[in-house]
């Protein structure tokens, strides 16, 4: 499905949905407006499909910032644990790949899932941001972008919170896990 066959209908209820989760949440957006935030939605039609599949694999996007430089909002997935229908997923598409072969079956990957539903997957530096909000990821785990020299020798990085502290951690990019997925970031 695509943004032009969202009907008006579910674009106010998702309007709706998120308008409730802001206001119930105003400590991660202090500052920021809802009027303004909608306008910029309204104004970018296809962010509206992405917090839409985001919120459908259990996401719970919700404003957590404003970029100075470029005035886009920033939606996270805020859900408590990292988003229950992406997770069980390897890093990358060769990852998978790899899997597959072997017998196995992930559910997808990381970076392929994310370019379908138009978003971004956090950085190690984002995830630690996101972990100043509230207590994220304490029972699950999530895939974190990583930096290209891992990624070319096979690695990816991945974080939780334990012990009421946040670490990142390496794994082979093959690697899938019931209780890791990942966290997503959209600008709008």
């Amino acid at each position: 499905m695509t943004t032009a066959t969202l009907s008006k209908e579910e674009r106010e209820g998702r309007l709706r949905e998120l308008k409730a989760r802001f206001e119930r949440h105003m400590e991660r957006h202090k500052g920021l407006a809802w009027a303004d935030v909608q306008a910029a939605l309204v104004r970018k039609r296809r962010a509206l499909w992405s917090l839409r599949e985001m919120e459908g694999t259990g996401g719970e996007p919700d404003v957590i910032g404003k970029d100075e430089e470029s005035g886009e909002y920033v939606f996270c997935d805020c859900s408590a644990e990292t988003p229950p229908g992406r997770r069980n997923i390897c890093y990358d598409r060769k990852g998978q790949e790899k899997r597959e072969k072997e017998g196995l079956h992930p559910a997808g990957n990381m970076l392929d899932m994310a370019a379908a539903m138009g978003i971004e997957p956090l950085t190690e530096e984002q995830y630690r941001e996101l972990q100043r909000l509230g207590s994220f990821d304490t029972k699950t785990q999530s895939w974190l972008k990583t930096p290209v020299d891992i990624a070319k020798l096979g690695g990816a990085i991945f974080g939780d919170r334990r012990f009421g502290h946040v670490f990142v951690y390496h794994n082979t990019a093959p690697c899938f896990y019931r209780g890791r997925g990942f966290r997503g970031l959209l600008r709008v």
